[in-house]
């Protein structure tokens, strides 16, 4: 059978009617409630903050989300946050430390707003603010990868003690084609990019930047292409498929925070700290 590649991951990743964070968030836990505003400039709605409930285990959510309209993603901003995403993520993080609350990030992002507003709001600092500020957490962490997480737009809300990533999912530093644009000044070339960028979740297990990849139920796009049949790569992203994908991630998120919330502070900062230190070790240049 033939496998999907990695650009066609990219597309199924990008799928306007793939599932967003917050679909995630109503599926998976007991009960959610947003909180808003990084009490500096505004509520940013690229980035979707709140409390959330599994049984009697509290959480701390941090997510990006996209519309799926065209109203909801001018709302949204495309799911690129502004600096006050970033800011208003980081008060969330320390409160979340605060109250001793594990934090659960969804990622799901082309990348942070490039706007000239957003840059003279400090988007760059933002980004490093919360990098910086998520190393230091004395409380577990896992971020998830749900869609495309691009960019330091990605990595800002990525620093988790487990890093899971739904399979067709992508996660990479630059889009295939800004990639192309830079490397060989063809933005054409965005296939062949996006199978040397290492972007999927399979490449990036095996590469350790990630720790788990949840597996995605066989879509009509594998089938189709076993049979040498016309594709449709919005088959992969039903309904049925989404209740068995919340299935396993909501069993991923309580298994890994039963194993974390018995470590103790300093031993959750250190081996976050000791995950993203090793990182390229194993690279074979």
């Amino acid at each position: 059978m033939a496998k999907i590649t990695a650009w066609e991951r990219v597309e199924i990743a990008r799928d306007p009617k793939r599932k967003t964070a917050l679909e995630y968030i109503d599926e998976i836990f007991d009960e959610f409630m947003e909180l808003h505003g990084d009490r500096n400039f505004k509520d940013d709605k690229a980035i979707v903050c709140g409390l959330a409930r599994i049984k009697n285990q509290n959480y701390t959510i941090i997510a990006e989300q996209k519309g799926r309209t065209t109203k909801e993603n001018i709302k949204r901003n495309f799911g690129m946050p502004n600096p006050e995403s970033y800011r208003k993520a980081i008060r969330f993080m320390k409160q979340a430390e605060k109250f001793k609350r594990p934090i659960i990030t969804f990622i799901d992002t082309k990348g942070a707003y490039p706007g000239i507003g957003a840059e003279e709001r400090g988007q760059g600092e933002a980004i490093a603010k919360s990098m910086f500020e998520m190393a230091k957490l004395r409380v577990p962490v896992i971020a998830i990868v749900i869609g495309e997480g691009s960019s330091g737009g990605a990595l800002a809300i990525g620093l988790g003690n487990k890093v899971v990533m739904l399979e067709n999912a992508v996660y990479s530093i630059l889009s295939p084609e800004g990639y192309s644009s830079i490397l060989w000044k063809d933005s054409s070339k965005y296939k062949e990019a996006a199978e040397k960028m290492k972007l999927t979740s399979y490449d990036l297990y095996d590469l350790k930047i990630i720790d788990t990849i949840i597996k995605e139920p066989k879509s009509k796009l594998e089938e189709n292409k076993k049979d040498k049949r016309p594709t449709n790569l919005r088959e992969i992203n039903n309904n049925e498929t989404f209740k068995k994908v919340c299935k396993s991630l909501k069993k991923e998120i309580v298994e890994t925070t039963e194993e974390l919330i018995k470590m103790k502070p300093k031993e959750i900062y250190e081996q976050r700290y000791e995950k993203f230190r090793n990182m390229g070790k194993f690279i074979k240049v």
